[in-house]
C-alpha cells in the first residue's frame, strides 16, 4: 500500500509516484480480472432470465393452445358437447396460464438475480459470513410479521396450478357462494346470487365446492295419485325425458338417459316418485323446470291424476223442525189454562151447600 502522507521535497514526490506507479502495477491486473468477472456475472445472469423467462412463456402458452385444441377437436360426443356448451373457456385457460406464467418467471427471475448478487459480492472480496446471517434474520421477522400474506401467496399458487376453480366456475367457499369473476394469488373475487362481490383472501379458505366441473345431477320429485300404476307411469315419465332429449337445446343437456330410481315417499292420497337425470355443470336447474313442464303436459294428456280426490259422504236431507209448543208440557202455565173447569160433585139436595 502506498505511503499517503503529502511529499515535502521534489525526491519525495519522484518517490511517491515510482510508489504508486508500483502499487497499480502490481494490482491492475486483479483489479481488472475482477472487474470482467463481475460484468460477465452481471451479463450471464440477465441472459439466463431472459431465456428462462421466455421458456417458461412459451410453454405455458403451448399448454394453453393444447389443451384448447384438444378439446374443441374431441371427435366424441362428450367432448362436443363440452365444446358447444362453452365448457372450455378462453378466459379462465388464459388467466391461470397468466398467473402461472407469472409465479414461475418471478420464481426464476428472484434465484437467479439472488444467485448473481452473492457470486458478484463474492467477487469484490466481501465476506458474505455476516451479510447470509443478517439477511437470515431479517427474512424469518418479515416472514413471522406477513405470515398471512405468505399463506394467502401460497394458497393462490397451489389453487391455480391445481386448476381448483377457474374465472366463470360455480364455488361455494364456505363464507361465501357465487360465480368467480377473478383468481389472484392473493384474493379471489365472487359475484353473488344478489349481485354482491365478495373479496376472499385464498388462505382463508379451508374447502371449496365446484359446482361447475364434472357433471350435475337434476332431480325431479314426480308425485301422483295413490292408486295409479306406477309401472305406466315410469313408462309415460321415460318416453318424455327421451322424447324431451332428442330436441333443442335439451340434446346438448342431457348427458344420459333420465332414471327412475323408484318410490321417494307414500302418503294417503299420493305417491312420489324420484328421477335424475345427469346434466351439463350448472345446468341442473334448467333441466328440473324443463322436465317438471313436460311432465305436468304429459299426465294430462295421460289422465294421470297428482292426487287422490277425496269422496264425499251422501247424508240425508235435513227437515226444519218447527219450534216445540208451549203446550207440549203438561205443567206449564198454558197447559193448565187451556183444561176445562171441572164440574162441582156436591148434591143439589144437601141444604147446606144451598143459600
Amino acid at each position: 500500500m502506498p505511503d499517503l502522507t503529502l511529499p515535502t521535497s521534489a525526491s519525495q514526490v519522484s518517490a511517491g509516484t515510482k510508489q504508486a506507479a508500483g502499487w497499480f502495477e502490481s494490482h491492475w491486473q486483479s483489479w481488472a480480472e475482477g472487474t470482467v468477472k463481475i460484468v460477465l456475472i452481471v451479463l450471464l445472469a440477465l441472459v439466463l432470465r431472459a431465456v428462462i423467462r421466455k421458456l417458461i412463456s412459451q410453454t405455458v402458452s403451448r399448454m394453453a393452445r393444447h389443451h384448447e385444441h384438444h378439446d374443441h377437436h374431441d371427435g366424441s360426443r362428450f367432448g362436443g358437447l363440452l365444446a358447444n356448451a362453452g365448457v372450455v373457456n378462453t378466459e379462465r385457460r388464459k388467466q391461470r396460464s397468466e398467473a402461472m406464467g407469472s409465479v414461475l418467471r418471478s420464481v426464476a427471475s428472484f434465484s437467479i438475480m439472488g444467485t448473481a448478487a452473492l457470486m458478484v459480492i463474492s467477487a469484490l472480496g466481501l465476506d458474505l459470513a455476516p451479510l447470509l446471517a443478517s439477511a437470515g434474520v431479517a427474512g424469518v421477522a418479515i416472514g413471522f410479521g406477513a405470515r398471512n400474506l405468505v399463506t394467502d401467496f401460497l394458497s393462490g399458487v397451489f389453487m391455480i396450478i391445481e386448476d381448483q376453480y377457474g374465472v366463470g366456475d360455480e364455488i361455494d367457499t364456505g363464507v361465501a357462494t357465487g360465480t368467480v369473476l377473478e383468481v389472484g394469488l392473493r384474493v379471489t373475487k365472487l359475484r353473488g346470487a344478489n349481485g354482491e362481490i365478495w373479496y376472499i383472501r385464498n388462505g382463508e379458505v379451508k374447502r371449496i365446492a365446484n359446482l361447475s366441473q364434472g357433471w350435475s345431477t337434476a332431480s325431479v320429485d314426480v308425485q301422483v295419485g295413490y292408486r295409479e300404476d306406477l309401472d305406466r307411469v315410469t313408462t309415460l315419465i321415460l318416453e318424455t325425458a327421451e322424447a324431451m332429449a332428442k330436441e333443442a337445446p335439451w340434446d346438448e343437456l342431457f348427458w344420459e338417459p333420465a332414471k327412475v330410481l323408484g318410490v321417494d315417499s307414500v302418503a294417503a292420497e299420493s305417491v312420489v316418485l324420484k328421477v335424475e337425470v345427469r346434466t351439463m355443470p350448472g345446468k341442473a336447474p334448467v333441466v328440473t323446470r324443463g322436465l317438471r313442464w313436460r311432465l305436468k303436459a304429459a299426465f294430462d294428456l295421460a289422465g294421470i291424476r297428482l292426487k287422490e280426490e277425496a269422496t264425499a259422504a251422501v247424508s240425508a236431507p235435513v227437515v226444519d223442525a218447527a219450534p216445540p209448543s208451549a203446550l207440549a208440557d203438561p205443567a206449564s202455565a198454558k197447559s193448565l189454562s187451556t183444561k176445562p173447569i171441572p164440574m162441582p160433585t156436591h148434591s143439589l139436595d144437601d141444604p147446606q151447600q144451598v143459600h
